[in-house]
């Protein structure tokens, strides 16, 4: 009996024990929130990141210069192609457009007596 009496007393005082770590624990997590509110602290991590980051891209960006001109000028020629390519002969776009055309116009009828014959 004496046996089971000392187990008890330390079971007790174990559980008194973690019931006040997690109780100063609560108490630090209480009074760390009085000082910055849960979204404060998401925008300054948030900014934090966003800071490292840029940081990050404009050393890398001194390091690789000449690949970051290349980069843009592919950016330019991209946005440019259609010009470019009108210039030398090759016009796409009125290709495509007329695919596109003979589809729809193939198709159309479907599409009439679909939506006509059906009361929505």
């Amino acid at each position: 009996m004496d046996d089971l009496k000392a187990r008890l007393i330390e079971d007790r005082f174990l559980r008194d024990s973690a019931k006040a770590l997690m109780q100063a624990d609560l108490q630090h997590v209480k009074d760390d929130l009085a000082q910055k509110s849960v979204g404060e602290r998401a925008t300054d991590r948030v900014k934090h990141g966003a800071m490292d980051i840029y940081e990050e891209a404009i050393e890398v960006a001194g390091d690789n210069k000449g690949a970051l001109t290349a980069l843009m000028a592919a950016v330019v020629i991209w946005f440019a192609r259609n010009p470019i390519l009108g210039l030398l002969g090759f016009d796409a776009d009125t290709d495509e457009v007329d695919e596109q055309d003979d589809d729809l116009a193939e198709h159309e009828p479907f599409y009439r007596r679909f939506f006509h014959e059906r009361q929505f």
